[in-house]
């Protein structure tokens, strides 16, 4: 745990070898978090989980600096990172979809529309939490790290500050929230 303190400590100042030391170290847990956050239904082939792993760093690589404290907070920033990467894939597939990129389509449907459907469900998704996250900052965060991070309720208040009850009251009422925008 304290190559990984010292690695996040390297990468904040902008050191790229820290970087790539820290994904090496922690990639069996940055796969399990893309796997949970590519959902069965959202696997069509334009994402997969070693991808979005690998987008994730990336991503980080052109950043200057790794903005993140510990361990949990730099897990909760990449499954931030992934779940851009995941929305900004969604918004392209619906680009190609409605036109670009005009490609031989089939007379069957039936795949179409699930793909379709994923899609636009990972679209009403982040709208959701985008909208939590503007009414209620620390909810949107308990959320990220929960679902995105696969965060437990100890490691989210060690990393927010909070007691664990409020961390799982915290949940709740964003849970409620985000399944009321999503149904209307």
């Amino acid at each position: 745990m304290g190559d990984i303190t010292e690695c996040i400590a390297r990468a904040r100042h902008g050191d790229r070898a820290a970087v790539d030391q820290l994904f090496q170290a922690l990639y069996p847990e940055l796969r399990r978090i893309a796997h949970r956050r590519l959902t069965p239904h959202a696997r069509n082939g334009q994402l997969d989980t070693t991808a979005l792993v690998h987008e994730c760093y990336v991503k980080l690589i052109g950043a200057e600096r790794v903005n993140a404290a510990d361990r949990a907070h730099f897990l909760a920033y990449s499954a931030t990172v992934m779940r851009s990467i995941i929305v900004d894939t969604a918004r392209a597939a619906q680009t190609a979809r409605r036109g670009g990129d005009a490609a031989h389509v089939s007379l069957s449907t039936e795949h179409a529309d699930s793909t379709a459907q994923a899609e636009d469900e990972i679209l009403d998704i982040d709208a959701a939490l985008t909208e939590l996250a503007r009414l209620a900052p620390r909810l949107a965060q308990v959320v990220e790290m929960r679902y995105f991070a696969g965060m437990t309720d100890e490691e989210i208040g060690q990393t927010l500050g909070l007691t664990d009850r409020t961390v799982r009251r915290d949940w709740e009422k964003a849970r409620l929230l985000l399944a009321d925008a999503l149904r209307a």
